[in-house]
Protein backbone atom coordinates (compact mmCIF):
# COMPACT_ATOMS: atom_id res chain seq x y z
CA UNK A 1 0.00 0.00 0.00
CA UNK A 2 1.25 3.50 -0.82
CA UNK A 3 0.75 5.65 2.27
CA UNK A 4 0.98 9.44 2.46
CA UNK A 5 2.33 10.38 5.90
CA UNK A 6 2.16 13.96 7.14
CA UNK A 7 4.58 14.80 9.91
CA UNK A 8 6.80 12.12 8.39
CA UNK A 9 10.01 13.63 9.76
CA UNK A 10 8.62 14.27 13.24
CA UNK A 11 9.07 12.41 16.52
CA UNK A 12 6.17 10.00 15.94
CA UNK A 13 5.88 10.26 12.16
CA UNK A 14 9.46 9.16 11.52
CA UNK A 15 8.85 6.01 13.57
CA UNK A 16 5.64 5.35 11.60
CA UNK A 17 7.53 5.70 8.31
CA UNK A 18 10.04 3.03 9.38
CA UNK A 19 7.29 0.76 10.74
CA UNK A 20 5.34 0.96 7.48
CA UNK A 21 8.37 0.37 5.29
CA UNK A 22 9.56 -2.57 7.39
CA UNK A 23 6.11 -4.10 6.82
CA UNK A 24 6.42 -3.75 3.04
CA UNK A 25 4.41 -0.57 2.47
CA UNK A 26 5.54 2.32 0.32
CA UNK A 27 5.68 5.72 1.99
CA UNK A 28 5.16 9.17 0.48
CA UNK A 29 6.46 11.43 3.23
CA UNK A 30 5.67 15.12 3.64
CA UNK A 31 8.71 17.30 4.38
CA UNK A 32 9.01 21.07 4.56
CA UNK A 33 12.77 21.45 5.12
CA UNK A 34 15.87 20.32 3.28
CA UNK A 35 17.02 18.42 6.36
CA UNK A 36 13.68 16.62 6.55
CA UNK A 37 13.85 15.81 2.86
CA UNK A 38 17.30 14.28 3.26
CA UNK A 39 16.13 12.21 6.24
CA UNK A 40 13.17 10.81 4.30
CA UNK A 41 15.28 9.93 1.28
CA UNK A 42 17.87 8.27 3.53
CA UNK A 43 15.07 6.22 5.11
CA UNK A 44 14.03 4.98 1.66
CA UNK A 45 10.74 6.88 1.52
CA UNK A 46 9.50 8.94 -1.42
CA UNK A 47 9.72 12.67 -0.82
CA UNK A 48 6.74 15.01 -1.09
CA UNK A 49 7.60 18.65 -0.40
CA UNK A 50 5.12 20.84 1.44
CA UNK A 51 3.68 21.66 4.86
CA UNK A 52 0.40 22.23 6.68
CA UNK A 53 0.01 25.71 5.22
CA UNK A 54 0.51 24.45 1.66
CA UNK A 55 -2.94 22.97 1.16
CA UNK A 56 -2.28 22.02 -2.45
CA UNK A 57 0.67 19.87 -1.35
CA UNK A 58 -1.63 18.06 1.06
CA UNK A 59 -4.29 17.53 -1.57
CA UNK A 60 -1.88 16.21 -4.18
CA UNK A 61 -0.20 13.90 -1.68
CA UNK A 62 -3.56 12.38 -0.74
CA UNK A 63 -4.62 12.01 -4.37
CA UNK A 64 -1.41 10.12 -5.18
CA UNK A 65 -1.79 7.59 -2.35
CA UNK A 66 -3.81 4.56 -1.26
CA UNK A 67 -4.13 5.83 2.32
CA UNK A 68 -3.20 8.80 4.51
CA UNK A 69 -1.82 8.90 8.05
CA UNK A 70 -1.97 12.44 9.45
CA UNK A 71 0.38 13.12 12.36
CA UNK A 72 1.58 16.65 11.53
CA UNK A 73 0.66 19.32 14.08
CA UNK A 74 2.30 22.64 14.91
CA UNK A 75 3.10 22.34 18.62
CA UNK A 76 3.13 26.03 19.47
CA UNK A 77 1.35 26.42 22.78
CA UNK A 78 1.46 30.21 22.54
CA UNK A 79 -0.76 29.98 19.44
CA UNK A 80 -2.67 26.81 20.20
CA UNK A 81 -6.02 27.90 18.74
CA UNK A 82 -4.29 28.98 15.54
CA UNK A 83 -2.48 25.63 15.35
CA UNK A 84 -5.79 23.81 15.80
CA UNK A 85 -7.38 25.79 12.97
CA UNK A 86 -4.41 25.00 10.73
CA UNK A 87 -4.88 21.32 11.56
CA UNK A 88 -8.61 21.49 10.83
CA UNK A 89 -8.05 23.00 7.39
CA UNK A 90 -5.42 20.37 6.57
CA UNK A 91 -7.77 17.54 7.55
CA UNK A 92 -10.58 19.04 5.46
CA UNK A 93 -8.40 19.28 2.36
CA UNK A 94 -7.03 15.75 2.70
CA UNK A 95 -10.50 14.38 3.41
CA UNK A 96 -12.01 16.01 0.34
CA UNK A 97 -9.26 14.44 -1.79
CA UNK A 98 -10.26 11.00 -0.43
CA UNK A 99 -14.02 11.57 -0.61
CA UNK A 100 -16.23 8.83 -2.07
CA UNK A 101 -13.46 6.25 -1.94
CA UNK A 102 -12.57 3.47 0.47
CA UNK A 103 -9.03 4.78 0.99
CA UNK A 104 -8.25 4.96 4.74
CA UNK A 105 -7.64 8.29 6.42
CA UNK A 106 -6.15 7.91 9.90
CA UNK A 107 -6.20 11.04 12.04
CA UNK A 108 -4.39 11.81 15.28
CA UNK A 109 -6.18 12.93 18.42
CA UNK A 110 -5.37 13.31 22.10
CA UNK A 111 -6.55 11.63 25.29
CA UNK A 112 -6.28 14.70 27.48
CA UNK A 113 -9.43 15.75 29.39
CA UNK A 114 -11.73 13.35 27.48
CA UNK A 115 -12.78 11.71 30.76
CA UNK A 116 -12.64 12.91 34.36
CA UNK A 117 -11.88 10.75 37.36
CA UNK A 118 -11.36 7.55 35.33
CA UNK A 119 -9.37 6.26 32.37
CA UNK A 120 -10.74 7.46 29.03
CA UNK A 121 -11.98 4.65 26.81
CA UNK A 122 -12.43 4.27 23.08
CA UNK A 123 -16.19 4.68 23.58
CA UNK A 124 -15.78 8.19 25.00
CA UNK A 125 -16.66 10.82 22.38
CA UNK A 126 -14.27 13.73 21.83
CA UNK A 127 -14.88 16.98 23.64
CA UNK A 128 -16.98 19.48 21.72
CA UNK A 129 -14.89 22.11 19.96
CA UNK A 130 -14.92 25.40 21.86
CA UNK A 131 -12.74 28.38 22.66
CA UNK A 132 -11.43 26.50 25.71
CA UNK A 133 -10.83 23.31 23.67
CA UNK A 134 -10.16 24.37 20.06
CA UNK A 135 -8.67 21.10 18.78
CA UNK A 136 -11.08 19.91 16.09
CA UNK A 137 -9.31 16.88 14.58
CA UNK A 138 -11.85 14.28 15.69
CA UNK A 139 -14.90 16.46 15.02
CA UNK A 140 -13.60 17.24 11.55
CA UNK A 141 -12.95 13.56 10.91
CA UNK A 142 -16.47 12.65 11.98
CA UNK A 143 -17.92 15.26 9.61
CA UNK A 144 -15.81 13.86 6.78
CA UNK A 145 -16.98 10.32 7.53
CA UNK A 146 -20.57 11.51 7.19
CA UNK A 147 -19.62 12.78 3.73
CA UNK A 148 -18.20 9.44 2.62
CA UNK A 149 -14.57 9.56 3.78
CA UNK A 150 -13.27 6.39 5.49
CA UNK A 151 -11.76 7.92 8.64
CA UNK A 152 -10.49 6.59 11.94
CA UNK A 153 -8.53 8.17 14.79
CA UNK A 154 -5.57 7.20 16.94
CA UNK A 155 -5.63 8.98 20.29
CA UNK A 156 -2.21 9.56 21.80
CA UNK A 157 -1.19 9.88 25.46
CA UNK A 158 2.34 10.96 26.46
CA UNK A 159 4.57 9.40 23.79
CA UNK A 160 8.10 8.76 24.98
CA UNK A 161 11.52 7.31 24.38
CA UNK A 162 14.88 8.34 25.84
CA UNK A 163 14.91 11.56 23.79
CA UNK A 164 11.40 13.02 24.15
CA UNK A 165 8.39 12.39 26.38
CA UNK A 166 5.42 14.47 25.23
CA UNK A 167 4.36 16.99 27.86
CA UNK A 168 6.93 15.48 30.23
CA UNK A 169 9.64 17.08 28.10
CA UNK A 170 8.25 20.46 29.16
CA UNK A 171 8.28 19.35 32.82
CA UNK A 172 11.98 18.59 32.40
CA UNK A 173 12.59 22.02 30.87
CA UNK A 174 10.77 23.78 33.73
CA UNK A 175 12.64 21.75 36.36
CA UNK A 176 15.96 22.59 34.70
CA UNK A 177 15.07 26.29 34.52
CA UNK A 178 13.74 26.62 38.08
CA UNK A 179 16.05 24.19 39.86
CA UNK A 180 13.22 22.14 41.31
CA UNK A 181 11.12 19.24 40.02
CA UNK A 182 7.56 19.94 41.10
CA UNK A 183 4.24 18.13 41.18
CA UNK A 184 0.83 19.40 42.24
CA UNK A 185 -0.74 18.44 45.57
CA UNK A 186 -0.07 14.83 46.57
CA UNK A 187 1.15 13.98 43.07
CA UNK A 188 -1.28 11.10 42.72
CA UNK A 189 -2.80 12.41 39.50
CA UNK A 190 -1.71 10.16 36.64
CA UNK A 191 -0.82 10.47 32.97
CA UNK A 192 -1.23 7.68 30.42
CA UNK A 193 1.84 6.88 28.34
CA UNK A 194 3.16 4.80 25.43
CA UNK A 195 6.57 4.14 23.95
CA UNK A 196 7.15 5.76 20.56
CA UNK A 197 7.71 2.46 18.72
CA UNK A 198 4.57 0.91 20.20
CA UNK A 199 2.58 3.92 18.99
CA UNK A 200 4.05 3.53 15.49
CA UNK A 201 3.05 -0.14 15.41
CA UNK A 202 -0.49 0.78 16.40
CA UNK A 203 -0.78 3.19 13.46
CA UNK A 204 0.30 0.41 11.11
CA UNK A 205 -2.25 -2.01 12.54
CA UNK A 206 -4.96 0.65 12.37
CA UNK A 207 -4.12 1.05 8.70
CA UNK A 208 -3.97 -2.64 7.84
CA UNK A 209 -7.15 -3.48 9.78
CA UNK A 210 -8.85 -0.20 9.01
CA UNK A 211 -12.43 0.28 10.14
CA UNK A 212 -14.16 3.54 9.34
CA UNK A 213 -15.32 5.41 12.42
CA UNK A 214 -13.03 3.53 14.81
CA UNK A 215 -11.25 5.14 17.72
CA UNK A 216 -8.01 3.57 18.89
CA UNK A 217 -6.08 4.33 22.07
CA UNK A 218 -2.28 4.08 21.94
CA UNK A 219 -2.02 3.47 25.69
CA UNK A 220 0.57 1.14 27.21
CA UNK A 221 0.40 2.49 30.78
CA UNK A 222 -3.03 3.68 31.91
CA UNK A 223 -1.62 6.20 34.34
CA UNK A 224 1.84 7.02 35.66
CA UNK A 225 1.68 9.05 38.92
CA UNK A 226 2.99 12.58 38.57
CA UNK A 227 4.97 12.22 41.80
CA UNK A 228 6.90 9.33 40.21
CA UNK A 229 7.53 11.39 37.07
CA UNK A 230 8.72 14.37 39.13
CA UNK A 231 10.95 12.13 41.25
CA UNK A 232 12.61 10.59 38.19
CA UNK A 233 13.20 14.07 36.73
CA UNK A 234 14.61 15.32 40.03
CA UNK A 235 17.03 12.42 40.21
CA UNK A 236 18.08 12.91 36.59
CA UNK A 237 18.71 16.64 37.01
CA UNK A 238 19.97 16.34 40.59
CA UNK A 239 17.46 18.93 41.80
CA UNK A 240 15.04 18.76 44.76
CA UNK A 241 11.53 17.38 44.33
CA UNK A 242 8.65 19.16 45.97
CA UNK A 243 4.89 19.57 46.00
CA UNK A 244 3.25 22.83 45.03
CA UNK A 245 -0.36 23.89 45.52
CA UNK A 246 -2.90 24.02 42.69
CA UNK A 247 -2.87 27.80 43.06
CA UNK A 248 0.88 27.87 42.33
CA UNK A 249 0.70 25.58 39.30
CA UNK A 250 0.05 28.22 36.63
CA UNK A 251 2.86 30.46 37.81
CA UNK A 252 5.31 27.59 38.17
CA UNK A 253 4.54 25.58 35.03
CA UNK A 254 3.23 28.23 32.63
CA UNK A 255 0.91 26.69 30.03
CA UNK A 256 1.51 23.27 31.64
CA UNK A 257 -0.27 24.49 34.77
CA UNK A 258 -3.53 23.59 33.02
CA UNK A 259 -2.51 19.91 32.87
CA UNK A 260 -0.12 19.44 35.80
CA UNK A 261 -2.88 18.79 38.32
CA UNK A 262 -5.13 16.78 35.99
CA UNK A 263 -5.68 13.07 35.65
CA UNK A 264 -4.96 12.24 32.00
CA UNK A 265 -5.58 8.51 32.21
CA UNK A 266 -6.58 6.21 29.38
CA UNK A 267 -7.42 2.59 28.66
CA UNK A 268 -6.56 0.63 25.52
CA UNK A 269 -8.38 -2.63 26.34
CA UNK A 270 -10.71 -2.35 23.35
CA UNK A 271 -7.89 -1.34 20.99
CA UNK A 272 -5.74 -4.27 22.05
CA UNK A 273 -8.61 -6.68 21.54
CA UNK A 274 -9.63 -5.30 18.15
CA UNK A 275 -6.18 -4.91 16.62
CA UNK A 276 -4.16 -7.55 18.45
CA UNK A 277 -1.85 -4.76 19.63
CA UNK A 278 0.33 -5.60 22.64
CA UNK A 279 2.64 -2.77 23.71
CA UNK A 280 6.08 -4.09 24.59
CA UNK A 281 8.35 -1.06 24.89
CA UNK A 282 9.92 0.37 28.05
CA UNK A 283 7.71 2.32 30.43
CA UNK A 284 7.84 6.09 30.90
CA UNK A 285 9.80 5.98 34.17
CA UNK A 286 12.33 3.58 32.64
CA UNK A 287 12.90 5.97 29.74
CA UNK A 288 13.17 8.93 32.12
CA UNK A 289 15.88 7.07 34.05
CA UNK A 290 17.78 6.50 30.78
CA UNK A 291 17.25 10.04 29.48
CA UNK A 292 20.38 12.12 28.90
CA UNK A 293 19.75 15.13 31.15
CA UNK A 294 23.15 16.77 30.63
CA UNK A 295 23.09 19.53 28.02
CA UNK A 296 25.93 20.05 25.58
Amino acid sequence: MRVFVTGATGFIGSAIVKELMDAGHQVLGLARSDAGARALIAAGAQLHRGDLEDLESLRSGAVASDAVIHTAFRHDWTRFAESCELDRRAIEVIGEALRSSSRPFILTGGLAVIAKGRPATEDDPPLPVSSSYPRASEATGAALEARGVSTSVVRLPQVHDTVRQGLVSYLIAVARQKGVSAYVGDGHTRWAAVHRLDAARLYRLALEKHKSGARYHAVAEEGVPLVDIATAIGQGLNVPVRSISPEQAQEHFGFLGLFAGMDLQGSSAKTQQQLGWSPAGPGLISDLKSFRYAQD
